[in-house]
């Protein structure tokens, strides 16, 4: 596990080959000690860096660190809070989302993105801003997709051939921009003045104001890779596509382009039906990359293809959408895949970046990869192969009852680990907190297409569990490599997926962004008139996976959800001390035995890994919008630090135990 963090770091270029940690930080490793007054080791702590967007390439989301531990969690507070004080735009119709963001720390600085895709440097022992650059995304109006204005993160990069300078590099929409660390400012040999337009190089020409980043790149040596996001509702031919691209991190120039909707001659053409290859986009990795470094391996969590909920025009298994795909980092050249969904028709993207985890299962060490699912399922692979750890089974699911329409009439199911979220819905699993909401409920479901998971969507509306957002998201997994449990926090929402005739008139400002028989319409909130959901809490759970035996170690509600707890429909009924919350980020395992995670809440929470009991919360004046991350800094202290809210209204806040 240590040769390969360390041959990580070297091909990522945050490491020297040394192994001493390069300018401008000045600190050893904070694992090693060096020698004080009289030759015995130094005991003072050492700054502990988080470089990678998972903390490693490989997407841990794990720190060694135990300066906060079990015995003294109780003792944070918060030590600085930072706000990025963007508000909506009229001039271009745009407004703020929710703040995602997971920084970096390197050399005692911060540096992460805003909602606005703006970059910021602070310091990381005060949360004073440093410097800031402002791409003026906003200038090309408000991103098509649902989520609007948000970023998780950046990537940094050293220039060994400029004295190991440090690089950062955004993906802000259809730009790749590479700014100096020192000072924010765009690198002038970098493209056209610091700049990278990714709109050119497709497979088709597209309209680039309809192409988006929402997720940080990955660094192999001296590659920036990344894919790209896409707006759900964009719904016509030769829609942007879901191209993955590698760029030379001194020049700009692309180096390799993986096409997931192959075309004539490559692999997979003839799974695309009616030449559906040559006009349907979408199918792209929109959530965070994970590498192996140490074996030149990059691993890709494909999406939906267009459109999201009918296929009609796409027949086929359509491979390579809703696949895990593995590249060779240096060249683009596809080592193995494996698709999870086929022939997608519910939302079902691969929302998390895949983990790489070291584990053993039956006395044999297995290096694998994890693709946690919104379908609530965790699929693990040997890395290197693709092979599967547990078998994974082809079962038969329901058919679409929609003309034109022709679901795959089997989806893959893994044997192990068992399913992480509910699946399915039954009248059984009505919302059932008073016998009169129960009924109502009951009644509300029986108007809608309900069954067991991969059940299609419908004219008449499909009740589908888990929803949109999962089971997991792009939260994804937390690996503790001592006790081989990945901790994820799920989502138990259903969500109604109705599909209908597309509103083409001139009454639709957007008709001409949709062209297709068929597409989601309505509202998607599973729920009644008075604003309660038609299924029973808890709508979010905290598991521990034990991945040395495929098996559920723990599962626990996780957070709450105060609307419906101050709902006028539930006044003097008794409810569940934990509600559960619905959410989409994740958490971060630490050596000292915790797990942090807000996920939607509106607390901090710590978790002890070994049992899932709470022992620490901290209420938040808004919701936990990000995934955590903890450094120490060169100050000795440890911080936990997550970002909260969004629009006008957002902070990342940084939490610590008080100096002596």
């Amino acid at each position: 596990m240590l040769k390969l963090m360390l041959a990580a770091l070297l091909a990522a270029g945050i490491f020297s080959e040394s192994g001493v940690r390069r300018p401008p930080s000045r600190e050893a490793p904070a694992d090693r000690r060096s020698l004080g007054a009289g030759g015995q080791p130094d005991r003072t702590p050492k700054e502990q860096d988080w470089p990678f967007y998972g903390g490693d390439p490989g997407g841990m989301k794990y720190s060694p660190l135990t300066d906060v531990s079990t015995s003294n969690v109780t003792r944070l507070g918060v030590a600085w809070e930072w706000s990025p004080r963007e508000k909506a735009l009229d001039k271009f119709g745009t407004r703020p989302g929710n703040f995602q963001v997971t920084p970096l720390m390197i050399g005692n600085v911060l540096y992460l993105s805003t909602p606005y895709n703006r970059v910021v440097a602070l310091n990381a022992d005060t949360g004073r801003e440093i410097w800031s650059f402002d791409p003026k995304a906003y200038e090309d109006g408000q991103p098509p997709n649902g989520s609007g204005f948000v970023h998780r993160g950046v990537a940094a990069w050293r220039d060994s051939a400029a004295g190991n300078k440090l690089r950062i590099f955004m993906n802000s929409r259809y730009r790749l921009i590479c700014l100096d660390a020192a000072t924010g400012r765009p690198l002038e040999s970098f493209g056209t003045r610091g700049i990278v337009d990714l709109s050119r190089g497709l497979v088709w020409e597209i309209n680039k104001t309809h192409y988006t980043n929402t997720s940080p790149p990955v660094v192999y040596k001296d590659l920036i890779i990344l894919g790209n996001g896409v707006g759900d509702r964009l719904v016509y031919r030769n829609d942007p596509p879901g191209d993955v691209r590698a760029f030379d991190a001194r020049t700009g120039r692309q180096v390799w382009s993986f096409r997931p909707i192959p075309q004539p001659g490559e692999f997979g053409n003839d799974t695309w039906g009616n030449d559906s290859w040559s006009y349907t986009g979408h199918t792209n990795v929109w959530p965070p990359i994970t590498l192996d470094a140490g074996r030149g391996l990059v691993y890709l969590p494909f999406g939906t293809p267009s459109n999201d909920f009918f296929g009609g025009r796409r027949p086929g298994a359509n491979v390579f959408a809703e696949s895990l795909v593995c590249l060779d980092a240096a060249t683009g050249v596809r080592k193995w895949h494996y698709q999870i969904v086929h022939h997608g028709l519910w939302d079902y993207d691969n929302p998390s970046p895949p983990n790489l985890v070291t584990i053993r299962v039956e006395g044999q060490a297995i290096d694998a990869v994890v693709q946690l699912t919104k379908q609530g399922f965790a699929f693990v692979f040997d890395r290197v192969t693709g092979t599967p750890v547990w078998p994974i089974e082809e079962r038969p699911v329901p058919p679409s009852d929609i003309d034109g329409e022709h679901a795959w009439p089997t989806q893959p199911f893994p044997t192990r680990p068992p399913a992480i979220s509910e699946q399915g819905v039954t009248l059984h699993d009505a919302f059932d907190l008073t016998p009169e909401l129960k009924a109502a409920a009951e009644q509300e479901l029986a108007k809608y297409r309900i069954g067991p998971l991969f059940t299609p969507p419908a004219l008449r509306g499909t009740v589908q569990r888990p929803g949109l957002i999962g089971g997991a998201n792009w939260g994804g997994g937390a690996f503790d490599p001592g006790s081989a449990l990945l901790f994820v926090k799920t989502t138990n929402q259903a969500n109604i997926a109705r599909v209908g005739k597309p509103d083409r008139s001139s009454a639709n400002p957007r008709a001409s962004e949709v062209d297709a028989e068929y597409t989601r319409v309505g509202d998607t909130n599973a729920e009644l008139k008075n604003g309660i959901p038609l299924l029973k809490p808890p709508y979010g759970h905290l598991v521990a996976i034990d991945l040395n035996r495929g098996a559920i170690k723990w599962r626990v509600p996780f957070g709450d959800t105060p609307s419906l707890r101050s709902n006028p429909a539930l006044t003097g009924v008794a409810l569940p001390p934990a509600l559960g919350v619905a959410g989409a980020p994740g958490v971060l395992a630490t050596a000292g035995g915790l797990v942090f995670g807000g996920g939607g809440d509106l607390a901090l929470h710590a978790i002890d890994s070994a049992t899932g009991a709470e022992l620490w919360r901290a209420p938040l004046p808004r919701p936990a919008t990000g995934t955590p991350m903890t450094y120490r800094s060169n100050g000795g202290r440890q911080f936990i630090v997550i970002a909260t809210g969004g629009g006008e209204d957002a902070s990342l806040v940084a939490f610590a135990i008080p100096n002596p």
